[in-house]
């Protein structure tokens, strides 16, 4: 297969679809998270931080496919990569130095950035080995997120605010994302079981099945739900009617996928599950965002439908 030209249309293309537009928005919202908690700051410099973080998952998860695809050519054989196309030295090139323009940005928002950002590329250029083991691999992706979510705050503050960190808000946020990436991680592997277990990922579906991996899933949604319930119970006022909305729907939404993570059988049916818990980790994390911002509740109905259009035009119906 012949590889086409690294400043070609057709690489821009083919680049695009490797970073999975449908899920910039999990960064996107994740980063939102943590500016909901820092001071106002200028629309135009909430802006440019929002797109650094919307572009950071792309450019990292393109990062992390050049070092699976041998997994990636039994289970999603569609994507560029694997098709030999473009490849992985171009890919590792344009996404370290995209992922280095967005780092740029996020230190001269707070030097104190600089280190964070590069532990979370090291985190995504080291996380295939943490997938081979079942007990690793959801929580090392998680931390990489929860890192961005503290990032973005950092960014939004301009400085280390180590007074809010020790928060109990803080904390209850940090734990709401890293347990709902955590479980969006897990039901993911559901839809790569056998070409996961033909090439050494001992994930924990290949190693237990889908059953007890449904039931661990259950047991992160649930200890997600009970940090979200403690964090909205810290306020002495009536909720916005935008948080009731957004996370009445998220909770039901993390719900629906829960059951339909229980009813698995194959990987061509894990998707069932995989949508509604991404749809979910968006939900939850806007209800949060209102909780402290809910005057950008257009905004992020305006995300959110932007999502539900952007999945509707992903290459592979089973592949999220």
């Amino acid at each position: 297969m012949h590889t086409v030209s690294l400043l070609s249309r057709d690489f821009r293309k083919y680049y695009l679809i490797t970073m999975r537009p449908y899920l910039l928005f999990v960064s996107g919202i994740t980063g939102l998270l943590g500016l909901s908690f820092a001071p106002e700051m200028p629309l135009l410099k909430t802006l440019i931080l929002f797109v650094a973080f919307f572009l950071s998952y792309g450019f990292g998860q393109a990062l992390t496919d050049c070092f699976q695809t041998d997994t990636d050519a039994l289970s999603s054989p569609y994507r560029p990569l694997v098709r030999g196309v473009i490849g992985k030295s171009q890919v590792m090139a344009v996404s370290l130095a995209g992922l280095g323009l967005c780092g740029l940005i996020l230190t001269l928002a707070a030097p104190v950035n600089l280190p964070l950002a590069l532990l979370a590329v090291l985190g995504l250029a080291t996380y295939t080995y943490f997938k081979k083991r079942w007990w690793a691999g959801p929580f090392y992706n998680a931390w990489i997120v929860l890192v961005l979510a503290v990032i973005a705050c950092v960014a939004g503050y301009g400085y280390w605010p180590a007074a809010f960190f020790r928060s109990s808000g803080a904390l209850l946020a940090g734990l709401i994302v890293f347990l709902g990436y955590a479980n969006f991680v897990l039901i993911g592997y559901f839809k790569d079981v056998s070409a996961d277990r033909q090439t050494g990922y001992r994930t924990l579906p290949v190693v237990f099945g889908f059953t007890v991996s449904a039931v661990v899933s259950d047991v992160l949604a649930l200890a997600q739900l009970a940090a979200f319930w403690l964090l909205l119970r810290q306020g002495e006022a009536l909720l916005h009617w935008a948080v009731v909305l957004f996370g009445g729907a998220g909770l039901v939404t993390l719900v629906y996928a829960q059951i339909r993570a229980h009813t698995v059988r194959s990987e061509r049916e894990a998707h069932k599950a995989v949508v509604p818990v991404v749809h979910a980790y968006l939900l939850i994390l806007s209800a949060l965002i209102l909780y402290r911002k809910p005057q950008w509740v257009w905004a992020l109905t305006a995300f959110y439908v932007a999502f539900v259009f952007t999945m509707k035009f992903r290459p592979e119906r089973t592949q999220i």
